[in-house]
């Protein structure tokens, strides 16, 4: 990807509206994926833009900026998030469909004076003198994401199969097996979900050691393979898909295929702590000794 197409990812300041916009759109609450779709949409953001990864990670610099951006909101009182992941739109949030990209700089730069907080600037990434905030934690997360994805993108593909088998079956499907069959139209295996104790569904699955993008046509051959076999399937990849395979995983008429791409492939990995061990980080609180 070369620069020119890089410096074309609207900045950090260019996507506070079109956040707040999406949010409305969406009804006042929505998951950082569906605010990312929405945005995109919105803005008709072609693929070559929306695909640029930011560092060596699957994250694309623009849903890096718009983290960045719904950060600045938050601080602002626009915005707020759950613990799951939902972001929505504070009361003050619902009164404004728009804000001056300035006054939020100004006061998220008033809140970093006033805490002390260290400032850096990532390159390219914010418009103006908008920065973001010093955060050695984020360079730890950034850098076991980037080093588990490197490990499965290196794994042979008969153990990212059954990586993905040993996923499902942690996750409450049962009789998970990985058949591995070529010709089969992509499915690597089949499993069980059970809701409730009571009712079971079918499921097939396809895994997908990717490092670029899933296209359109993986996810239509994949459901073509799964008619009169199953109503629903899974596609776990270490890659992304673009955004015409997502629309066409949850087409209407045709049976919903679930995507887990590579970032929400490693934070499952991380809830049930499959290849990642948690460790405790215990830092020194300094204003606590200064209120001796």
């Amino acid at each position: 990807m070369n620069d020119s197409t890089k410096d074309r990812v609207p900045s950090v300041g260019e996507l506070f509206n079109p956040t707040l916009t999406a949010l409305h759109d969406l009804g006042g609450s929505a998951s950082i994926g569906e605010i990312a779709n929405q945005v995109v949409e919105n803005m008709k953001l072609p693929p070559e833009i929306t695909q640029v990864l930011h560092g060596k990670g699957n994250q694309t610099s623009l849903e890096y900026r718009l983290g960045w951006a719904r950060t600045y909101l938050k601080d602002y009182g626009l915005l707020d998030n759950s613990e799951r992941g939902v972001w929505h739109l504070t009361a003050e949030g619902q009164k404004n469909q728009e804000v001056n990209p300035a006054d939020v700089r100004r006061s998220y730069l008033t809140q970093q004076n006033r805490t002390g907080t260290q400032v850096k600037t990532d390159e390219g990434a914010l418009i103006e003198d908008v920065e973001e905030p010093l955060d050695d934690s984020a360079d730890e997360t950034a850098s076991w994401r980037e080093d588990l994805l490197d490990t499965l993108k290196e794994m042979p593909s008969d153990a990212f199969e059954r990586l993905c088998q040993r996923l499902l079956r942690e996750s409450g499907f049962i009789e998970v097996e990985v058949t591995g069959k070529s010709g089969d139209g992509g499915i690597d295996g089949h499993g069980i979900i059970r809701l409730a104790g009571l009712i079971s569904f079918p499921v097939l699955f396809q895994c997908k050691r990717y490092r670029d993008s899933v296209s359109t046509n993986v996810v239509r051959d994949f459901r073509g393979a799964m008619m009169g076999r199953a109503d629903k399937g899974v596609i776990l990849t270490t890659g992304t898909f673009t955004r015409d395979a997502q629309r066409e995983a949850t087409r209407d008429g045709a049976p919903p295929i679930d995507l887990i791409d590579g970032e929400l492939l490693i934070e499952k990995m991380k809830e049930l702590e499959l290849g990642v061990k948690m460790v405790e980080v215990v830092k020194v609180d300094k204003d606590w000794f200064a209120e001796i």
